[in-house]
């Protein structure tokens, strides 16, 4: 098959298409014939090996698998010993290993069923970005029906899914972007929109119940400014490009100082959970999410993909087309 491959960490440059053998799939795995990858900024991490506890987990010197990507929406060729959800011919998506491949090994727990409504592209764009946005909006940001939702980087990957998701459960959502990305954050329902480079959602004149912070590198105290007495903010986003924290330091500094002050200040490390896939399973059946594809690459041009999505370029999400 062919294959996207890296034999070190580094820029895009690393990327090579290569013929590589399918990979073996064990108990409980499923063998995914991938029709479209999704792209998103943890993939530049994972390439670059930036920052550098990222290696810990996924190799200290080099990749532990050489084949970047872990969103895919595919149609099942064979499935391991075990798996009782899936059969051949199945369409699935969900998060698999080195998706960026004709063939992909996913484990069974972390698939679903892909919507008969649903494109291969856009589906291969929802579970990293829809998981992340889910755990930030429901888990951590414990939206309520009637609370004013600030989501800062509304126009980005995760962004454009924590305004449908904070809509979907009830709240009136504030949706920050620059001005040539408003249309887009309009159009996935946002009640208002702000353009930052000509407003600050921190002056004063509106407070937030909920803050899902996700672009940009604002500091703990305009955060506080923008949010109620007792308000939330979920810190997922604003990367400084650091080595060492590539910006957590910011979370870090949140935590310690939540304790303190009236206002909740949280982060977490996102999950892969199939209860997440599920919800945002049923979450595009009902029409309450819809995957905002801007762009899509042939797997030959995932280096331009992700320096497309690393320059900040995407209205929402980025995907290769394998099949």
């Amino acid at each position: 098959m062919q294959a996207i491959v890296q034999d070190t960490y580094g820029p895009t440059e690393v990327l090579e298409l290569r013929e590589v053998e399918r990979p073996r799939i064990g108990p409980g795995e499923v063998l995914v014939r991938v029709h479209a990858a999704g792209v998103d900024r943890g993939v530049w991490h994972l390439m670059t090996g930036l920052p550098y506890p990222v290696r810990l987990a996924y190799g200290l010197r080099v990749p532990k698998s050489p084949t970047p990507g872990m969103d895919l929406a595919g149609v099942v060729v064979s499935v391991g010993a075990g798996v009782t959800r899936f059969g051949p011919g199945d369409e699935v998506f969900g998060i698999g290993v080195g998706t960026f491949a004709e063939y992909a090994r996913a484990p069974e727990a972390k698939l679903v069923a892909k919507p008969e409504g649903l494109s291969f592209e856009q589906a291969a764009v929802v579970a990293i970005s829809g998981a992340t946005a889910l755990q930030a909006v429901r888990d951590h940001g414990r939206v309520r029906p009637g609370q004013q939702v600030l989501v800062t980087g509304a126009s980005g990957g995760v962004g454009s899914y924590a305004v449908q998701i904070a809509k979907a459960y009830g709240a009136e959502v504030t949706g920050v972007a620059s001005s040539a990305k408003l249309d887009l954050v309009r159009s996935l329902g946002a009640d208002h929109v702000l353009d930052y480079t000509r407003e600050d959602f921190a002056d004063g004149t509106r407070r937030y119940d909920v803050v899902i912070d996700i672009g940009g590198n604002s500091s703990l105290r305009r955060l506080r400014r923008a949010l109620t007495p007792s308000g939330t903010a979920v810190i997922t986003g604003g990367e400084t490009g650091g080595r060492w924290l590539g910006g957590y330091d910011r979370q870090l500094r949140g935590a310690v100082l939540s304790p303190f002050v009236g206002q909740r200040f949280t982060t977490f490390v996102n999950t892969e959970a199939l209860e997440q896939l599920e919800a945002l399973a049923g979450l595009l059946e009902a029409g309450q999410v819809v995957p905002a594809v801007d762009r899509s690459f042939p797997l030959a041009e995932a280096a331009k993909a992700i320096r497309y999505v690393q320059e900040g370029h995407a209205r929402g999400k980025v995907v290769l087309t394998v099949a």
